[in-house]
């Protein structure tokens, strides 16, 4: 690690901010209204969460979001990135069952962030799908889910457009294909070789579908910005033989380009096509014309690097399973090098790979505007007995990744803004409330906040940014 001024590196109106998501933090699961989600279902599924855990309490957000921005506010961020819980706004899933106690906790939401000068962006699909439209509908598995997400997404516009100047339709579309529907470890749990591949389409269709009615109906007149958030980790030959590098750029192209590329150049990369025939689905020439600069920004989540290289005969039909998991697809095997440090969720910490993966956007997709919409990393560290939480590994984390962003923007990514993750402890998916993401330390029992240290060192390089 250098002792980069972090006032140099960064441009001064660079946004900073910190992300949640709705399922994860906002717990009253049940009240005013309130449908169940896929989430919600899954979480109660005995063995699918971590303890049996749920989101039924989760942070309690619903009810303490006006302390948790004031918390914010003390941070000194510029923008809150949260989620809407469809089921919360829309319980049958549809535009008839417009729930008021919902739109004034929203606006609560939005309302309270602009009074403490915090830009609120809004993710409109963080996983939690009704499962009232799972059920009647089969959700993201067929076609009538893109009419679904538009209609939802034109009633978050039409509410909540004239202060909300940030859009982001859908986190991490691979997450959603690959690990609820090709390995069943998130909701709604399915195992298949080929369902992610057709989810994987209708999400990208609904994005673009909810982009067209943004740009005709509401972008003129509201002048926000909209976009899509991909997550993508980095692949890096495991040595410079032509075959690792060449399995770690299809690795990459399976990973990022699988949602990048169809978003960029109307189409999904070559090297899945090749690999997948007729599993992959196609876009007609309309489509391919609505996907392409649908998103007005890259938006990326990014937390690990991993080896990639050729895979022997021997472990060429093996499932390798890593962060997150890699389809057999791309036959490509996945390591890590064994001086790596590695967090509580068992991924590597590389700082050097988020350079690595923004000059690879970089140069595949034009120098696109970059904004880091996650990043961050997991450790269980609880407060001693001053009730301080002394997370240094936390923060060396965060400074190393943001000092590799910086040279990155030296090397002439254009890269405007950086979430971190998390603000505070939440539910982490199928990890129960085991795994510890937050800037802030929650007491699940009592829902007292903490700020870490690494929330102070945070605002103190924010700070010292300006």
């Amino acid at each position: 690690m250098t002792n980069l001024d972090p006032s140099t590196l960064f441009p001064h109106d660079f946004v900073w901010g910190t992300a949640t998501s709705s399922y994860q933090i906002e717990g009253a699961a049940f009240v005013d209204k309130r449908s169940a989600s896929i989430w919600d279902t899954f979480a109660h599924t005995p063995g699918k969460v971590a303890n049996g855990d749920h989101g039924d309490i989760a942070c309690d957000h619903y009810h303490l979001y006006e302390q948790d921005i004031k918390l914010m506010s003390e941070m000194g961020i510029d923008a809150y990135r949260f989620s809407i819980s469809w089921s919360r706004l829309l319980p049958d899933g549809t535009p008839d069952s417009l729930n008021q106690s919902a739109v004034r906790f929203y606006q609560g939401i939005i309302d309270t962030c602009l009074e403490h000068g915090i830009t609120p962006w809004v993710t409109l699909y963080h996983w939690d799908l009704p499962q009232c439209l799972h059920d009647q509908e089969q959700g993201w598995l067929d076609r009538r889910i893109i009419a679904r997400f538009s209609d939802y997404a034109e009633v978050c516009f039409e509410l909540f457009g004239t202060k909300v100047k940030h859009w982001i339709t859908i986190n991490e579309p691979w997450v959603i294909a690959l690990l609820g529907y090709g390995q069943g470890m998130f909701a709604p749990g399915h195992e298949s070789d080929s369902e992610p591949y057709i989810v994987g389409h209708n999400l990208l269709l609904a994005h673009a579908k909810a982009v067209k009615v943004y740009r005709h109906k509401f972008q003129k007149y509201q002048g926000g910005t909209i976009g899509i958030t991909l997550n993508s980790d980095w692949r890096e030959p495991k040595t410079q033989s032509s075959e690792d590098v060449t399995a770690a750029q299809r690795a990459m192209e399976f990973f990022l380009g699988w949602f990048a590329d169809p978003l960029y150049f109307g189409d999904y990369p070559q090297t899945m096509r090749d690999a997948l025939g007729d599993r992959l689905p196609r876009f007609s020439e309309s489509e391919q014309k609505d996907l392409i600069h649908s998103s007005e920004f890259f938006g990326l989540n990014h937390y690990s690097t991993m080896y990639a290289s050729e895979p022997s005969e021997d472990d060429v039909h093996e499932e390798v399973k890593g962060n997150g998991g890699v389809d057999k697809d791309q036959r490509v095997t996945l390591s890590v090098d064994p001086n790596w440090a590695i967090t509580d969720m068992g991924w590597a910490v590389v700082p050097w790979g988020v350079r690595k993966l923004l000059h690879w956007i970089r140069d595949r997709y034009e120098n696109p505007n970059i904004v880091i919409t996650e990043n961050g990393c997991a450790y269980d560290d609880a407060p001693n007995e001053q009730g301080i939480v002394n997370d240094q590994r936390r923060i060396e984390y965060y400074q190393s990744y943001l000092e590799e962003c910086a040279l990155a923007i030296q090397d002439g990514v254009v890269l405007s803004g950086y979430f971190a993750w998390s603000f505070m402890d939440n539910f982490e998916w199928a990890c129960g409330y085991e795994k510890r993401f937050g800037l802030h330390y929650v007491d699940f029992k009592t829902q007292k906040r903490t700020a870490k240290q690494s929330a102070h060192w945070y605002r103190e390089f924010i700070h010292k940014s300006k």
